[in-house]
């Protein structure tokens, strides 16, 4: 099931299980996966797109694989916020990947999520050919960062205070 919010997302997760986080390419999907806590992202795998069948199998074997209860897509809006042909693509994936799952899944604004990975990989003397290996995973850590730092501010703002 889709949900359109991470909140409504949020509350589907059963508690200790990872979830993932995509980027979604025109040749690639990069993966990333969080801790059983849901509080640090690690990139782990680009999927190289051949036709969504393919794509799909292998996004549901290794979600399997590694346990994941949930799905974040990162989101490609354009600067001023709407939605161009890229984010059109991204749902679409979304609505046909949800026919074949009963993952929860929900999105992230990505907005220079790219460009992070790119600046970090730098800053880390990355060759240029090893960038272009890990770019999409990356990137992938960058966008379930974000959503797991957004759940871990909500979970907290949850909690009772003492005092």
């Amino acid at each position: 099931m889709i949900h359109e919010t991470l909140a409504d997302f949020a509350a589907t997760l059963p508690p200790n299980r990872a979830i993932a986080g995509l980027d979604f390419g025109d040749k690639t999907i990069g993966v990333a996966l969080s801790d059983l806590r849901r509080s640090v992202a690690t990139p782990i795998e680009v999927i190289r797109r051949v036709k969504f069948t393919l794509d799909a199998a292998a996004l549901l074997e290794l979600c399997a694989k590694r346990g994941v209860h949930g799905l974040i897509l990162g989101l490609p809006l354009n600067m001023d916020g709407s939605e161009g042909p890229r984010v059109q693509a991204t749902r679409a994936f979304a609505r046909n990947l949800s026919r074949l799952t009963d993952l929860p899944i929900t999105y992230w604004d990505e907005r220079l999520s790219t460009v992070a990975a790119e600046r970090a990989l730098l800053e880390a003397d990355t060759s240029r050919k090893r960038r272009k290996e890990v770019i999409d995973q990356v990137a992938a850590g960058y966008i379930l960062q974000g959503a797991l730092d957004r759940l871990g501010h909500m979970s907290r703002m949850e909690q009772p205070r003492e005092g």
